[in-house]
């Protein structure tokens, strides 16, 4: 992996990308509970307002609710394409994305790629990389400060005066 030069969305405006979502497309969406997957579908289900689509080519429910084989599949286009996928599949999962008519691709934490980054864009696409979800949206609706997590709101160092 090459050195880090693409700069992603300033925190407003991933908020701003989130306000706006109204649906997510987890593409890697996973049965098993140990898996990140697994677990931003299941805090995205129970505390945000997102319509969610499961895909993954080799489930075909989770908890009941359907899983799509691909993007394609989907019964209307993804507003945020959130993908937990290997380094290599990331190209074709921005192609999917373009073709389903996605408005951001959200790499999850661990996930860089200048190349999809510099694509993402000039297809017209908000690109979000080595972030996660979840702690996004938390971050943002005050769900972390639980957690422990620095939001920025507090601040522990103290001022001189």
């Amino acid at each position: 992996m090459s050195e880090r030069t693409w700069q992603g969305p300033t925190a407003p405006q991933r908020q701003r990308i989130l306000r706006e979502t109204k649906t997510v497309a987890i593409v890697g969406a996973s049965k098993n509970p140990s898996r990140a997957s697994y677990f931003v579908n299941r805090y995205l289900s129970s505390t945000s307002n997102y319509e969610i689509f499961l895909v993954n080519p080799t489930v075909t429910d989770i908890e009941g609710a359907p899983v799509y084989p691909t993007l394609a599949d989907l019964p209307k286009p993804p507003d945020l394409v959130d993908v937990f996928r290997k380094y290599d599949d990331l190209p074709d999962v921005l192609s999917e994305a373009i073709a389903a008519q996605a408005k951001t691709i959200w790499l999850q934490l661990g996930l860089w790629h200048e190349q999809v980054a510099r694509d993402g864009e000039g297809a017209g696409l908000n690109v979000v990389m080595d972030r996660c979800l979840k702690i996004e949206h938390a971050r943002f609706h005050g769900g972390l400060h639980l957690a422990g997590f620095d939001t920025g709101v507090i601040d522990s160092r103290r001022t001189r005066g």
